[in-house]
């Protein structure tokens, strides 16, 4: 052979070698990742096995009730999946996988879950417990005592079913049946559920109690005859109320609660349903929205609305959406309705307290013997003055008075008496419906007694129109027009005309066939029975007056000048001689 073929046979020899030598090691490391795979298999099939890690005593008893079981004693271990199991005594069943444990059986999972028990079993394929007599299960903060209880690892849940308590910080909670998922930390309670915070008893029947964020759902639940589940009332004991709800939410640490559900809340003679009740004891703040119902038993009236807001610390809040307060302290009651309505207190929690309540936009009052309306009205109880603001106006009977301001002084609800003040107005429509009795001046005074009007005056620029009376017939016998600057009027019981008195007036009295058309009415005379609230459902029907029959913006007289002017005011200073001029050397 030449040397060239020599060569070209080498190198042929060398390429073949080379991939023989690259195949051969391909093929070892496939076989390590098949044997690398199958002892990783091996070991998940070992790792699935409970193991018995220590016993001071072991042994078999082949003529006993246990015959494939092994009998461990002392200081007995197993382990099985990172979880350990102690107790004094054990059968431990090799071939099935399980261990029935016996004595001081404590079950530990990591650092988080502890279980202590009298007796367990515990099924290592199922990977299930079951504590029985005197369980105790730790788990993050949480402790839960019961006499039942299984732990399922696989689905990482616990339940029990012959009764148990949880203990979550200062929060009490039992009931007979119960279920604590130990990944979620989330709980469920069912039948007799009691809850017990420092502030709070709760009784239902339902129950989910969030661990991690001590939240608790309250859902009233109840099985009736044909086993069909319904919702029932959940009640709530917190500081002296009562709270009836079959879906609330609160927080055991914080006390904020949320109930929905059309929950009631009962504090003595007060009580508040809504769709939904929110509470902050923290901030004080008390929501509710959603048919709204307050009821104070002891004052004698209620309000509706459809959102209504409290704070208990600072003594403030509204109430808005057809807001409508019924006061039926009196014999007839009264109905109050505007658009929002929001209460002021001052001096909270002491002997000087006192409370304003503003009423405002669209006001309307309706009982059967006075009506009411305005824009804005303002109830102050430090002197019980109500105060009734933009265009008011005042009917009673057959009378209506109007003004730029009508202030109402009560004693309780009866009126005792009345101010109206700027362009005041008091009309009275005569028996027959044709005529009217009309009193203008800058403002009016009326006095009552026991609720009846028995003294009205007039003060400054007043002029009247007023019928008499013939005493025989109560025949109208003319007109009388007065001018005046001061009228008073005293009436009876029966609100009949008693006497009139004037220091000084001009007046003409006009036959009633001889009256001038002109002299019927008073050039400011306006009639507003249209804009008159009918009934107690009227009063959400809101007239205003009108075009030309508001009340005339009288410009105020602007306060003479209180200072003098200095620079008009000082004297000019007298005027200095002149110098003569120097004589000149000549």
């Amino acid at each position: 052979m030449t040397s060239r073929q020599i060569k070209n046979a080498l190198t042929n020899a060398f390429s073949i070698g080379h991939r023989v030598i690259l195949t051969m090691i391909l093929c070892l490391f496939v076989l390590g990742l098949l044997n690398a795979a199958r002892q990783k298999g091996r070991k998940r099939v070992a790792d699935s096995k409970v193991y018995l890690i220590h016993a001071d005593e072991l042994r078999y008893d082949v003529y006993g009730p246990n015959p494939e079981a092994q009998i461990v004693k002392g200081h007995v271990s197993f382990r099985h999946k990172g979880a350990h199991l102690t107790c004094d005594s054990a059968y431990f069943f090799q071939a099935s996988n399980s261990v029935r444990a016996f004595g001081h059986v404590r079950f530990r999972q990591g650092d988080t879950l502890n279980l202590a028990c009298d007796r367990a079993w515990y099924d290592g394929q199922a990977q299930m417990l079951e504590a029985r007599q005197n369980v105790v299960l730790k788990h993050r903060g949480q402790t839960l005592y019961t006499d039942s209880l299984n732990y399922d690892r696989l689905y990482e849940y616990a339940y029990f079913f012959n009764g148990g308590r949880l203990i979550d910080g200062k929060t009490r909670l039992s009931s007979d049946w119960g279920e604590y998922h130990t990944s979620s930390r989330l709980a469920k309670f069912n039948l007799d559920v009691q809850l017990q915070t420092p502030k709070n008893r709760v009784s239902t029947d339902t129950l989910y109690y969030d661990t991690g964020k001590s939240r608790a759902h309250v859902v009233g639940m109840y099985t009736d005859n044909k086993g069909k589940g319904k919702l029932g009332p959940s009640i709530i004991h917190s500081e002296g109320s009562t709270i009836t709800t079959t879906d609330a939410y609160f927080n055991t640490h914080s006390d904020k609660a949320e109930m929905y559900g059309r929950s009631t809340v009962v504090d003595k003679q007060k009580t508040i349903t809504a769709d939904t009740l929110l509470y902050n004891s923290q901030t004080g703040s008390n929501k509710g929205v959603g048919n709204v119902v307050y009821v104070d038993k002891k004052n004698k009236n209620t309000l509706t609305c459809g959102e209504v807001v409290y704070n208990e610390k600072t003594g403030t809040g509204y109430a808005t959406k057809r807001a409508l307060v019924k006061d039926y302290s009196q014999k007839d009651t009264l109905y109050l309705h505007s658009d929002t309505m929001r209460i002021e207190t001052f001096f909270l929690n002491t002997d000087s307290m006192y409370r304003k309540v503003h009423c405002y936009r669209k006001v309307r009052t309706y009982r059967s013997d006075i009506q009411a309306v305005c824009d804005s009205m303002v109830f102050n109880s430090k002197d019980s003055c109500l105060t009734m603001y933009e265009e008011p106006i005042v009917w009673n009977t057959g009378r209506q008075l109007v003004g730029e301001v009508i202030k109402l002084f009560m004693n309780d609800s009866t009126i005792r008496e009345a101010h109206v003040l700027g362009q005041a107005m008091s009309i009275e429509l005569m028996p027959d419906s044709a005529h009217y009795n009309q009193i203008s001046s800058r403002e009016m005074f009326a006095y009552f007694k026991d609720g009846k009007i028995r003294r009205s005056d007039a003060v400054s620029n007043v002029r009247a129109i007023y019928f008499p009376v013939d005493d025989k017939d109560s025949s109208l016998i003319g007109l009388n027009y007065v001018e005046t600057d001061t009228m008073k009027m005293y009436m009876s019981p029966q609100r009949k005309l008693e006497r009139i008195w004037m220091p000084k007036a001009q007046g003409t009295l006009y036959p009633m066939s001889q009256i001038p058309p002109s002299q019927l009415k008073l050039d400011t005379f306006a009639w507003f029975d249209y804009i008159r609230p009918k009934n107690k459902d009227d009063v959400f029907n809101w007239r205003g007056k009108g075009e030309g029959t508001e009340l005339k913006n009288i410009v105020r007289h602007a306060a003479p000048l209180q200072q003098i002017n200095v620079k008009e005011a000082a004297p000019k200073a007298p005027p200095q001689p002149s110098k003569p001029e120097p004589k000149r050397k000549g």
